[in-house]
């Protein structure tokens, strides 16, 4: 496409990204139209070979975009149309904006999705409150013996909690995905759609960057690897977490194995490394957050964002910790801080950036229907 029909595209005057969500969308079709047009950034990542699959862009394309970037910001700092350029092209933000609002408009009910991916406060308020509510639980049904961990909280009461918790929000991000999904225009999902979108997941290779050289989150032109590798900490700790607390469940109620566990049973052998991977990351992705351009993504949910770091980081740290006091006086105290760090984790997690990672998946799987014949 020429250069005049480029400036008739930009001509479509820029919208303020804090107008609402139809102005979010809006502003993110008029710079796709652009960058559709230009195509110099063509090879950065899954978005702009999804793009130039379009001539024209719905919401729920533009939508299916916005969930596909994962604000490598590479394409900002190769673009010749940024600021003071006419066309102020700012696409990681403007796509930012648009999967946030994607995620409070989809997850129900929509006001606790503002509240918590723009207030660090109300993370923190939750993180206390759970903190507050495991230390009324460990108190008024305190267990009149057991060991480890069942010493302060019974393994019935515990198991009872927590499962009533998780199912709640589960559910709630099973809707907010399925409604996604018919937004976007998905279609039947095969075996070969989700292979391929799990190990895109897997190898998070979409934070490779253009050059193959990682992101530039951290300062312009320096490309490094650093957030792909915080990032891989976090979710294979996080998966190990969970594969340590899946194989604690069937110790205990398959084979009558209950805790505590010895130091080379498979729920210690997953949930160690698991929860230093998870640590490590956390604290990488925290600085990482910290020297990164917030003008960049999303700046008005940047304090709900790092909020929801720390409390997974925190959710990491706690357990280890309880991990290395185990037959201490301070198991009392830790298990109650870990557990109300847990619970808060769980509880807030279709209103948090936890809830890019489904989100992110169905995205990832709604392009690999789009690439196959």
């Amino acid at each position: 496409m020429s250069i005049d029909a480029l400036g008739t595209l930009a001509d479509r005057n820029a919208v303020d990204f804090d107008t609402g969500e139809d102005a979010a969308i809006n502003e993110a079709r008029r710079q796709l139209e652009i960058c559709n047009a230009c195509r110099y950034c063509e090879g950065y990542c899954s978005v702009f070979p999804a793009m130039t699959l379009h001539r024209a862009f719905s919401d729920g394309e533009v939508t299916q975009l916005a969930n596909l970037c994962h604000n490598c910001r590479g394409c900002y700092y190769a673009c010749q149309y940024t600021e003071p350029h006419e066309f102020n092209l700012n696409l990681p933000r403007a796509l930012a904006e648009v999967r946030v609002e994607s995620w409070e408009k989809f997850i129900w009910p929509n006001g606790l999705a503002a509240l918590f991916q723009k207030s660090g406060m109300a993370l923190a308020g939750a993180l206390a409150a759970g903190i507050a509510f495991i230390m009324m639980i460990a108190y008024a049904m305190r267990p009149e013996s057991g060991e480890g961990f069942y010493a302060v909280i019974s393994h019935t009461v515990m198991a009872t909690l927590f499962t009533v918790t998780s199912f709640l929000p589960l559910a709630l991000v099973a809707i907010g995905v399925w409604r996604y999904w018919r937004h976007v225009g998905g279609e039947w999902v095969t075996i070969k759609h989700l292979q391929d979108a799990l190990v895109d997941a897997g190898k998070l290779k979409n934070l490779s960057g253009g050059a193959a050289e990682g992101c530039n989150y951290e300062n312009e032109d320096r490309y490094t690897m650093a957030r792909r590798w915080a990032h891989q900490a976090v979710m294979w700790g996080f998966v190990l977490c969970f594969a340590a607390t899946s194989s604690g469940t069937v110790l205990h109620y398959v084979f009558g194995m209950e805790a505590p566990y010895g130091p080379f049973s498979l729920p210690k052998l997953f949930g160690v490394p698991g929860g230093i991977l998870m640590t490590l990351g956390g604290i990488g992705l925290i600085a990482l957050k910290l020297r990164a351009e917030k003008n960049l993504g999303a700046p008005a949910v940047w304090g709900g964002e790092m909020a929801f770091v720390v409390l997974l980081t925190a959710t990491a740290t706690t357990g280890l910790a309880l991990y290395w006091a185990t037959g201490t006086s301070g198991v009392r105290p830790l298990l109650i801080a870990h557990l109300g760090a847990v619970f808060a984790l769980y509880l807030t997690l279709p209103y948090t950036k936890m809830v890019h990672v489904p989100f992110r998946l169905a995205a990832l799987v709604r392009d690999a229907q789009t690439k196959q014949p």
